[in-house]
């Protein structure tokens, strides 16, 4: 009868084992080695102590600009401007001139039985005691008044005669009662419109939007002065809407936000509460409206001044979009997620063994 010896078997001995488990080995070291470099979060090139001049720059067709202020702010729709009144009644306009529909006043000092207020009519004409009608359009009230004068000094000894236009006076009146009395003088705050129209005292609709303060501040003055002479307007911008970023992607609090100046990309991140652990920095896109066109452009901020690197630091505009996107880590684990979540809802099941690095990323 033979007997069998109790030789010890190895592992080795079984078909297949060692190229199984080092297949094994060798994907979950390399998964290990992917969640690594996922996770590390960009190198710091400045040394401590090192001081270094950090460049400045926004989109090559932005040209030469500060990115100190924004000078080139537009009114928005939503924007709340504050219009400043002065009525400067006391300086004296010499190129005023009557027109029609403005109401003139003739005053005789020593014979006021004559004195008379009329309204300027179509043909240009008033009609005045023992004159009959005078054309008055087009002429200075200093002029209209040695005009009469010389008509008078016929018939009336010595004549005194003032031409004064009422009419301002009374539209002055009628304007401090639609204002209100601020620290500065007579104001008013207006809201732009929806459709980028403002309604102001007297003028009525006035488009603003797309334009700058100074510009619709040099409008507004022209229109004012042909109304009143001597009223200046001042218009400021109490509260903008137009001036904002916005920051999508891979942050703690996507959304838009009112900048007060231009900013940098990274302060744009802080706004949106930093970006988050599954963020793609070396791929950020910037957006922004160029001449009827989107026109974006790729950041790498792990190389970038705003994290710590050399690279130069890339200023946002108003309405640009800063879009910060995952990892195709973190995208390929939240499919597996949603893919795992479905299939235990169905009832399957999922080996790991049977699903490859390939075949994830």
């Amino acid at each position: 009868m033979y007997k069998l010896a109790a030789t010890p078997v190895s592992r080795n001995t079984i078909p297949g084992a060692s190229s199984y488990m080092t297949g094994k080995i060798f994907k979950l070291l390399l998964i290990i080695l992917i969640l690594h470099l996922a996770a590390c979060t960009p190198g710091v090139d400045i040394r401590e102590d090192e001081e270094v001049s950090v460049a400045r720059r926004s989109f090559s067709f932005e040209g030469d600009q500060s990115f100190d202020m924004l000078s080139r702010y537009r009114i928005s729709a939503g924007d709340v401007l504050d219009v400043l009144y002065q009525i400067r009644t006391w300086i004296e306009k010499p190129n005023f001139q009557i027109a029609t529909d403005h109401t003139v006043a003739v005053k005789f000092v020593y014979t006021p039985e004559l004195n008379t207020e009329q309204l300027v009519r179509p043909n240009g004409m008033i009609t005045l005691p023992y004159l009959g009608e005078i054309y008055v359009v087009g002429k200075t009230p200093k002029q209209l008044e040695e005009e009469l004068k010389k008509a008078y000094s016929s018939i009336l000894r010595d004549p005194e005669i003032y031409v004064q236009v009422p009419q301002f006076l009374s539209a002055i009146q009628e304007l401090k009662k639609d204002l209100h009395t601020a620290p500065r003088g007579l104001s008013r705050l207006v809201s732009v419109h929806p459709d980028g129209f403002v309604t102001f005292p007297m003028l009525g609709e006035v488009m603003v939007a797309g334009r700058t303060i100074q510009d619709v501040n040099s409008e507004l003055n022209q229109r004012y002065e042909a109304i009143i002479p001597g009223l200046h307007v001042d218009l400021f911008l109490e509260k903008h809407t137009g001036t904002q970023v916005y920051v999508l992607g891979a942050v703690e609090k996507p959304g838009g936000f009112i900048i007060g100046k231009p900013i940098s990309v990274a302060q744009a991140l802080a706004l949106a509460g930093s970006f988050d652990k599954d963020a793609e920095l070396s791929s950020v896109i910037v957006a922004r409206r160029h001449q009827n066109k989107i026109a974006a452009t790729r950041l790498d901020l792990t190389k970038s001044a705003d994290l710590g690197g050399r690279g130069s630091l890339f200023f946002l505009m108003p309405d640009d979009i800063v879009y910060v996107p995952r990892t195709r880590l973190s995208e390929a684990a939240q499919i597996g997620t949603e893919l795992r979540d479905t299939l235990m809802f169905r009832g399957w099941s999922i080996n790991l063994d049977d699903i490859s690095v390939e075949d994830v990323f």
